[in-house]
């Protein structure tokens, strides 16, 4: 187990791959950390971190898979940007306060979130669906069919 921590995420694609994605508009920001708690930025950063993505690719279509526990349908945006990008959005809203209420830990973060994907080209953005079940968005973008080159043989004279 590294002592060194990750800061490109989890790769699950297995060995030998690349852990940048070249798809994902999503850039690393060494400085977050040094941000104080208070500020709304650091809070911003903080949701967009807690959005996790899953993207998988089948035969049929690209498979987008986001964790966002305890937000409803109404509270998440799944739009296409020009013609190319998946853009998942959302807001986590913070909890009513109560002056009588003693917290002694906040851990939960809240704040808008924005995760962009760039699609590549085989894909119908016209056919786009999404859906949520049990705090899990799951956004299928259908692959277009590509047509196959056509192989001529060429016979060989001499």
């Amino acid at each position: 187990m590294s002592m060194i921590p990750s800061f490109f995420g989890n790769n699950r694609r297995g060995s030998g791959s690349s852990i940048f994605d070249p798809f994902s508009l999503d850039v690393w920001d060494p400085f977050k950390d040094m941000m104080p708690s208070s500020s709304s930025l650091s809070r911003e950063n903080s949701a967009i971190v807690n959005a996790r993505v899953d993207w998988r690719e089948t035969e049929e279509a690209h498979v987008f898979k986001a964790d966002l526990p305890g937000l409803k349908k109404e509270e998440v945006k799944v739009e296409v940007e020009e013609d190319s990008v998946l853009k998942i959005s959302g807001e986590r809203h913070v909890e009513k306060e109560d002056k009588n209420d003693t917290w002694h830990r906040v851990e939960r973060s809240s704040g808008q979130f924005t995760r962009r994907f760039r699609l590549p080209e085989n894909v119908k953005m016209d056919e786009v669906k999404a859906a949520m079940e049990n705090g899990v968005l799951t956004v299928t973008v259908p692959k277009a069919e590509t047509k196959k080159a056509d192989v001529k043989s060429i016979q060989i004279s001499g």
